[in-house]
């Protein structure tokens, strides 16, 4: 119904009553002011939004081309550097599959990925060139893999004696740390995000107890990304091995010593059957983000509505997964050390003084060849000195005095 003014409604006062007062305004059914028009006109307006409707013409004017790609659909594969089933990474809260999960449901079914576990599609660390390529449209592994394309991917997994969990999504979120990690990845046509994280993880199983830096020398040790080069400055034969490869390799002596993620899942590949010496004190991974690898072009692709989806989507996983693995890493451990025959100690502090002098020494290097490292170090270092100052008055408090 419309409102008009009593002047504009005098040709209707006959058909009900009384005139109305002056300045009054009355309503008027919207059938009584369209038999007023000319009914030519309105043949002619029904003729242009029939044809406009039919065949597309005129689309732009009513909208129609917003409504159609808004509810385009999209499937898309996701390659993982890990194992079907393998718990956190493609398994259970915060995992690939749970994040493929968390963005269709969020999409409402416009945004679809098949999940494939390593091997399947492709191997468990060729997921850089996959996406780079186009095989598939995303990849969900950890940066640090990525190391011999570009160094400063190493930031965006842990960097040794660096941030905790806490500090790390400061950085990423909102110290600039994704947008230099989009930076890097330019070149490449990629873009990432942040989409899991365990937390601090432990130093590793070693078959024979580590008393001072002379034992590394010799020492064949599966470890990956930066703190593989800190170790292998020290002396150790350094290998880069997928996580289902490491129990056989350190049951067989192939291996010395071997570093994964934590408690459980360690305990889950059967680590501690093969190696009683479980150090601590986690310096070079003190927390480790999971990555969301997205091809750039297939990401432009994506309505804006469904870009936001998946960085949401991702930001939930970052958030559930860090909390799976408190609970799990505390049940574990306590199983391991309990009934299973486990030695659990950090390692002498001569070593992490030695390691921390090591770091130091490899990362300078690093920055020194490389600019585009060198900005993305700057950023993580400055931002870590304003979180180490103010965890100073904070967590450090907690974990000494109150924690204590």
């Amino acid at each position: 119904m419309l409102a008009v003014s009593p002047r504009r409604s005098a040709a209707h006062r006959g058909r009900r009553g009384d005139a109305p007062q002056e300045g009054a305004t009355r309503t008027v059914p919207m059938r009584h002011l369209v038999e007023k028009e000319d009914p030519q006109m309105t043949r002619s307006r029904r003729k242009f939004l029939g044809t406009a409707v039919a065949t597309g013409a005129g689309a732009a004017t009513l909208g129609f081309p917003h409504i159609a790609r808004a509810q385009q659909k999209f499937n898309w594969r996701m390659t993982s550097a890990y194992p079907k089933g393998a718990p956190f990474y493609m398994d259970g809260p915060g995992s690939a599959t749970d994040l493929a999960r968390r963005i269709e449901a969020m999409s409402g079914g416009r945004l679809r990925i098949t999940v494939y576990g390593a091997g399947e599609l492709i191997p468990a660390l060729e997921g850089f060139d996959a996406v780079r390529s186009g095989t598939v449209e995303m990849n969900h592994a950890n940066s640090y893999f990525w190391t011999g394309k570009t160094f400063a991917a190493q930031y965006f997994t842990a960097v040794p004696f660096g941030l905790n969990f806490q500090g790390m999504n400061g950085w990423l979120y909102d110290g600039g740390g994704i947008a230099l990690w989009h930076e890097v990845y330019a070149p490449f046509g990629m873009v990432a995000f942040p989409c899991g994280n365990t937390g601090v993880q432990m130093t590793g199983w070693f078959k024979k107890e580590i008393k001072s830096v002379e034992d590394f020398k010799g020492l064949k040790m599966r470890i990956p990304g930066l703190a593989g080069k800190v170790y292998a400055s020290l002396g150790v034969d350094v290998k880069l091995l997928p996580g289902g490869e490491i129990f056989p390799a350190l049951e067989r002596g192939v291996i010395d010593a071997a570093e994964f993620v934590g408690p459980y899942q360690d305990r889950r590949l059967g680590l501690q059957k093969a190696a009683k010496y479980y150090y601590t004190t986690g310096w070079h991974e003190t927390a480790t983000v999971s990555e969301l690898l997205v091809s750039k072009a297939a990401w432009e692709k994506l309505p804006k509505d469904l870009q936001a989806v998946v960085e949401n989507a991702c930001a939930a996983c970052n958030v559930v997964s860090e909390a799976w693995c408190q609970r799990t890493n505390a049940e574990a451990m306590e199983d391991l050390i309990k009934n299973q025959g486990v030695i659990a100690r950090p390692l002498p502090d001569d070593v992490v003084k030695k390691l921390r002098e090591t770091t130091g020494q490899v990362l300078a290097e690093a920055i020194a060849k490389d600019p585009v490292t060198k900005k993305v170090h700057e950023s993580y270092m400055a931002f870590t000195a304003k979180y180490r100052a103010w965890a100073g008055y904070s967590e450090t408090v907690y974990h000494d005095k109150i924690l204590a």
